[in-house]
């Protein structure tokens, strides 16, 4: 089979005026971005706000592997396979963020049959959002920097600066800096450091915002430091809030692109589910709700990261409801939580299979008992699954009632989904959906990073490091102990320890410290080593990226 890239690059595309109008998009609310991308205008929600939205099917999966699960392709070739059977179905997915592009994960565009084009572009700088988000939010550090040396009228500690920098390449080096550093005209010297741009509260905030007006509003409450009498200091005091709103003006506006066999996809918006909330764009998912009859979209990660924050915090705060849960799986991965090194996952074994089962059973449990939501269980099929393992799936299943089906999208496209299509369309209109969140917001944030670590994750208890608990005493202090949490922690297992594999028991949740996220709207909890700045493998992906002389990128994934 093809690479990704060569499938990408020798498929027709159609160009996205015509997809445009097929998807019902009139001329005046989009702005085409060259022949095969566009913008759309944030109007063309407004004038659609009194259409009847569409169904909507949340992808996810179980805890990721190096031997790989799928879901991003799993879900363009779900809407590939609803295309299939007539159906007006359209994906929502996240911008790739440099960082994993040129490192270790590869890009966020599916793969084989079964990706959104222009592949490439995608994957590199696509519209220029995240560096958009890259120049607002140092924009706001270099202000509140230049704010200390100009006098500091806002009495600033320059030991408790919260901002610090971004930068959308992984650089371990940049993770802790001294900032200031040479004469007096040069700053004041102080500890700081760089996160990667998806990781930003920006990148939140661009994600969560209804509109103008309420990305400004949300821009100014981010907290940015205290004063030296501990008060806290926003982004609106700073007076930053216009210049920031000006360099994300067209950010907000979602993506238009398309899948290999022509369905709309809308891209929007990159934070990861592992250290930000892992969901595109609300504009996004509600644009393409108006505009299909079925909306496919995914969150980062396994279901207790991605899933858990879209149910938890978008979902409560858009009164979104998904009308069914896809929960990807692969036969590598089982075999993988059940103890087999990556050498040997292309080896016949069926018990392995089944120790590795462990790990599916507390996503189910979690999607079906915690969330209360409608599930379908897609097999994504490797040329390297031998009849017995896939057998040891099927029968889990069906001894549990949880509907099952192959997903053979990476290899035949669409056509490879059509079964799994059908089955999701069959527990759309015939199983019960009581979905609801896993607490209420009326909970404190300890009683709510409880139940996550308890009801979702599998743990014992809570421990707080000395610098957790200030830090928790300090935001509930300025009144926001009743926000959602947005956990930060390890997305190799369902603990905080990335060696514990499949379903781990008897360990207890450690967080570290808390950071207040006030312009997104909720609490970031750091558990266990969680980093906010990727470094690069030892044989990075950038090493094997190249441009030909006629233009072509070569070695991309």
């Amino acid at each position: 089979m093809l690479s990704d890239i060569d499938l990408a690059q020798q498929a027709k595309l159609i160009p996205i005026t015509q997809l445009a109008a097929e998807i019902g998009l009139q001329e005046d609310e989009y702005e085409p971005y060259g022949r095969y991308k566009a913008k759309i205008s944030l109007e063309a929600l407004k004038q659609r706000q009194d259409k009847a939205d569409g169904k909507l099917i949340y992808v996810t999966a179980i805890t990721p592997t190096p031997a790989g699960e799928g879901k991003t392709c799993t879900a363009v070739g779900l809407v590939q396979a609803l295309g299939k059977l007539g159906k007006r179905a359209a994906v929502a997915l996240r911008e790739p963020s440099l960082g994993p592009t040129f490192g270790v994960k590869g890009g966020a565009a599916g793969g084989g049959y079964s990706q959104v084009l222009p592949m490439d572009e995608i994957n590199l700088h696509f519209t220029g959002d995240i560096h958009a988000v890259t120049a607002a939010h140092n924009l706001l550090a270099a202000i509140i920097d230049n704010h200390i040396y100009q006098g500091n009228s806002l009495n600033i500690d320059p030991k408790r600066v919260l901002w610090r920098r971004v930068m959308d390449i992984s650089d371990r080096q940049l993770r802790n800096i001294v900032v200031g550093l040479g004469g007096k005209v040069d700053g004041t010297l102080r500890e700081s450091g760089f996160d990667i741009t998806v990781a930003s509260e920006i990148m939140a905030i661009l994600c969560l915002a209804e509109g103008i007006e309420d990305l400004k509003t949300r821009l100014g409450s981010i907290l940015v430091a205290y004063n030296c009498l501990g008060a806290p200091v926003f982004a609106h005091d700073l007076e930053a809030v216009g210049a920031m709103t000006v360099l994300l003006k067209d950010a907000l506006k979602p993506n238009l692109v398309q899948t290999l066999e022509g369905q709309p996809a809308f891209i929007h918006g990159g934070p990861f589910a592992n250290i930000a909330h892992g969901n595109n764009s609300i504009l996004a998912t509600r644009l393409a709700l108006k505009l299909a009859d079925y909306v496919v979209t995914e969150g980062g990660f396994a279901s207790d990261l991605g899933a858990e924050k879209f149910f938890d915090i978008v979902a409560p705060q858009f009164g979104l409801k998904p009308d069914a849960v896809v929960l990807v799986i692969s036969i590598r991965a089982l075999k993988s939580h059940g103890g087999v090194d990556l050498a040997h996952l292309d080896q016949e074994n069926p018990e392995a299979v089944r120790r590795g089962l462990g790990n599916l059973e507390k996503h189910l449990f979690n999607l079906r008992e915690v969330f209360h939501l409608p599930v379908v269980v897609a097999i994504n099929k490797f040329p390297t699954d031998y009849d017995q393992e896939l057998e040891v799936v099927f029968e889990y299943c069906k001894a549990r009632q949880v509907p099952v089906e192959l997903s053979e999208v990476v290899a035949k496209g669409g056509e490879g989904g059509t079964r799994l299509a059908q089955r999701v369309l069959a527990t759309i209109a015939q199983v019960e959906n009581n979905f609801r969140p896993l607490y209420q917001k009326e909970l404190s944030l300890r009683e709510k990073i409880g139940l996550l670590a308890t009801k979702i994750y599998g743990a014992d208890g809570v421990s707080y490091t000395k610098e957790a608990i200030k830090a928790l005493e300090q935001i509930e202090t300025l009144g926001f102990g009743r926000l959602p949490v947005c956990m930060a922690k390890t997305q190799m297992s369902l603990s905080d320890n990335p060696k514990l594999k499949g379903a781990p028991t008897g360990w207890i949740l450690t967080v570290r410290d808390l950071k207040l996220s006030a312009g997104a709207g909720f609490v970031v909890a750091l558990a266990g080593n969680i980093l906010t700045m990727p470094g690069l493998p030892k044989n990075p992906a950038a090493q094997k990226v190249n441009l030909l002389s006629d233009g072509t990128i070569t070695g991309l994934f």
